[in-house]
């Protein structure tokens, strides 16, 4: 008797508050702990070490990561991007094309696209190509998504849903970002 794939969801982390990655590591905690394999596609991060990346190394080989993004974008993180808006589109579509590629693979039994929402947001994606790609995914793959002012319509093809909500964050205190919490 050979077991059963399971049946794979979308998961979705939005919403202002700290903790949607986060979460979505938590997942993926989960996931090597079972010996399923997952890929983590990050779309924004990319251009500086940032502890999830040693953390990352330590569940190979059941955890692989690909930080394609460019680095911060001015609106997301408050401060100058180092790369100009096309560079930054450009980068946002070869991760998308990777992250397709990936998926379709079925190499993979859970894939984290991580802050995915940024590109609707910004225009670098239709949310149509996305929404496509949750349709045509294997039936047994887990998906999650996560960044802020997710679209309705990601929402609505989801099967699990959670909103990150600020209510106090020491950065209202002028606190920095601090080591192993932000990064």
């Amino acid at each position: 008797m050979t077991e059963e794939k399971p049946q794979g969801l979308v998961i979705l982390n939005t919403g202002n508050g700290k903790g949607k990655t986060t979460a979505a590591l938590g997942l993926v905690l989960r996931a090597a702990g079972q010996k399923m394999r997952v890929m983590i596609v990050q779309f924004i991060k990319g251009n500086f070490h940032y502890g999830e990346l040693n953390s990352i190394q330590l569940l190979a080989p059941h955890v692989d990561i690909a930080p394609l993004g460019r680095g911060c974008i001015t609106v997301v993180c408050g401060r100058p991007s180092q790369a100009s808006e096309a560079e930054h589109r450009q980068a946002a579509l070869d991760a998308f094309q990777y992250a397709q590629e990936v998926i379709h693979s079925d190499r993979y039994d859970l894939v984290v696209l991580d802050e995915i929402t940024y590109l609707v947001n910004f225009g670098f994606l239709a949310v149509e190509d996305l929404l496509e790609l949750i349709r045509t995914r294997p039936p047994h793959l887990h998906l999650v998504l996560t960044g802020r002012n997710a679209h309705l319509a990601l929402v609505e093809a989801s099967d699990l849903v959670t909103e990150m909500r600020e209510i106090k964050h020491p950065h209202q205190r002028g606190v920095k970002m601090q080591r192993g919490i932000e990064f």
